[in-house]
């Protein structure tokens, strides 16, 4: 071979070694919508979470987070096909009994660690026994939070109506009608109370997670056509969900440092409902039968069913446990 062919081939070789060793690129991740019941709550910051700490990607998808103005709101962005999965308190999955078009997929909470009683700072209201009577905000009615407010009125010997209950919104105007004293107080994140506390605008009364000690107090929702056309996508999610929620149980300063950020709330804030509600998250998603059985009879006592209705009416089991 002369030498300029030699050249030649030499500079062949290496191109082709060059370009066999440049990396592939990337397959480009799946989208996938994912929207929370309301913007207040701990424990909801793991979709936030997950996308900012690779967790979501690292099973190839791109999360878009929406907030919707309650729970109701959440279930008709997906009858509406305007968002694909959601986190929502387990009061919502007798809606998929009602005819609705999403259904639960996955249990995320047990036991009401992120609730509490909340009053505003000068509110005559010192202990439970205080709340006889008394009027008590609920973002609506059928809602978790009056639910939880008439177990905790039914516990104290007062009957379900014992702590009266009226429908006041959204979470502003909750706090709004508690800090002007329209109503007595509510019942809701603990971590609104913290903030209160901190701000010397309210206080919190105690918690509430004694009243339901086995529950199914959220779960996460997908559109039952997405688990039709694409199973593989609402299962890679739910993978990057909980392996989000290891996450969140193995590095509490830097899932306190984005849940700071998101829900605009002092460190101290965030440190401490870390510490309150991070045992009540559950690990794969499994649906306990015992607090199954407390989360039917609530849906008779609030008259949202008539009669307890199968596992199946209410959650899809196909992806359980989850395996991140």
């Amino acid at each position: 071979m002369t030498t300029k062919r030699f050249i030649l081939a030499s500079i062949v070789a290496t191109a082709s070694i060059i370009v066999l060793a440049a990396p592939t690129p990337a397959p480009a991740a799946d989208k996938i919508r994912a929207a929370k019941a309301i913007d207040v709550l701990w424990i909801y910051t793991s979709l936030d979470i997950g996308v900012e700490a690779g967790t979501f990607a690292k099973y190839g998808l791109d999360v878009e987070v929406s907030v919707m103005s309650g729970g109701a709101k959440l279930h008709q962005a997906l009858v509406a096909n305007s968002t694909d999965v959601g986190l929502d308190g387990a009061t919502g999955m007798a809606l998929a009994v009602k005819g609705a078009t999403d259904i639960g997929i996955a249990a995320y909470a047990g036991a009401l660690r992120n609730y509490s009683i909340n009053v505003a700072v000068d509110s005559p209201i010192k202990t439970v026994a205080d709340m006889k009577g008394k009027l008590f905000g609920v973002a609506s009615n059928g809602s978790l939070p009056e639910w939880v407010t008439k177990r905790v009125s039914i516990a104290e010997g007062w009957g379900p109506n014992g702590i009266r209950t009226t429908a006041t919104g959204g979470f502003e105007a909750t706090l709004a009608a508690t800090l002007n004293h329209t109503i007595d107080g509510f019942i809701g994140a603990t971590e609104a109370g913290l903030l209160l506390e901190e701000r010397g605008k309210g206080r919190i009364v105690g918690g509430v997670e004694h009243y339901v000690p086995r529950f199914v107090s959220q779960a996460v929702f997908a559109r039952q056509e997405l688990i039709k056309q694409n199973p593989d996508l609402v299962a890679r999610f739910l993978k990057g969900l909980f392996a989000t929620v290891a996450f969140m149980k193995a590095n509490k300063e830097k899932t306190t440092e984005i849940a700071t950020r998101v829900l605009h709330q002092t460190p101290t804030v965030m440190s401490k409902t870390h510490d309150l509600e991070i045992a009540m998250l559950s690990d794969n998603g499994v649906f306990d039968p015992e607090a199954m059985k407390v989360l039917k009879d609530s849906y008779i006592e609030m008259g949202i069913l008539p009669e307890r209705p199968r596992d199946d009416q209410l959650f899809d089991a196909r992806f359980l446990p989850v395996k991140p």
